[in-house]
């Protein structure tokens, strides 16, 4: 079997982290994976997610994990805990995919929308880096990334990552599920666009279907901040960007069949200082006011 025949026909690993590559830890942790196998394919999700920010590395999860190919190894290390009692583990979704993580709420989004089939703890006496254990610090390298590299190397099986346990004890953020109430849609701002500056919320759009919306429609929109009114507006719901003016606000069916605000080439985040997380609430009905010509101001 060639090298190329060798690398296909082992699992993918992608890794996600709060490290940014303003030092050598990524590269630790790749270099970790090629000291295990040559062969093994490495990929970045993103190391960008807000440092310490649990809420935010599942949701990255959910968005992109799903796209891999069955048996990938998702590497994902955001890891305030790290050196303490917070178990390390390797989840497998009911998908097919892997996650190799900190259980600490990382796994909130994959355990609400894609379901976890099983999970195990990492047994470190086994899956830890050799000559590691005089530091506590680097997880990401020692502990995830050298696992990650047996697994799908074929060094461990899967029964080999450590015990298995209920995947009813798996850490997860509590949030409330999105619903109709008294005519509007209720959910919550579940994350940003860092770059473009849109605010995704957690209401499905085959919800807002059930209020008889429909791409035109206009939405009034409420989004709250631990019970304070933080935005309040008219925006209409379109397909696409560019279906209104510049810095003019929208609503829209983002990547994941969720609603979703932006401006026109600008940033909704930047200009209503919404956040995002179970704090931020957002409540959304059809409106019944008239379209005027022009540009709908944000209130």
């Amino acid at each position: 079997m060639s090298a190329t025949e060798a690398s296909a026909s082992k699992p993918i690993l992608v890794f996600q982290t709060d490290f940014t590559y303003a030092e050598g830890a990524v590269s630790s942790m790749y270099g970790v994976v090629k000291s295990v196998d040559r062969t093994l394919e490495i990929f970045d999700g993103t190391h960008y997610i807000p440092k310490f920010d649990t809420w935010s590395a599942s949701y990255r999860l959910y968005q992109s994990l799903p796209f891999w190919p069955v048996g990938t190894i998702y590497v994902s290390v955001v890891d305030p805990g790290v050196g303490t009692s917070r178990r390390a583990c390797v989840a497998r979704t009911s998908g097919g995919h892997y996650v190799v993580t900190p259980d600490n709420g990382s796994l909130t989004h994959l355990a609400r929308y894609v379901g976890i089939e099983e999970v195990r703890q990492i047994d470190e006496r086994t899956n830890r880096l050799p000559g590691t254990r005089g530091t506590s610090v680097f997880a990401g390298r020692d502990v995830f990334g050298y696992t990650a590299a047996r697994l799908a190397s074929g060094a461990i099986t899967w029964e080999e990552v450590g015990l298995r346990y209920p995947v009813e004890e798996v850490v997860v953020h509590d949030f409330p599920e999105p619903a109709i109430r008294d005519g509007s849609v209720v959910g919550i701002v579940e994350i940003v666009d860092p770059n473009f500056g849109n605010a995704w919320t957690s209401i499905p759009v085959a919800l807002l279907c059930e209020l008889d919306v429909t791409y035109g429609d206009l939405l009034r929109v409420e989004i709250c901040h631990a019970g304070e009114s933080v935005y309040r507006g008219v925006v209409p719901f379109v397909r696409s960007f560019g279906m209104v003016g510049k810095g003019d606000p929208l609503a829209y069916a983002n990547e994941v069949m969720k609603v979703a605000f932006a401006l026109g080439q600008g940033s909704f985040v930047a200009r209503t200082g919404v956040g995002f997380g179970p704090e931020w609430t957002v409540r959304v009905a059809a409106s019944l006011e008239i379209r005027c010509a022009g540009s709908i101001e944000i209130v």
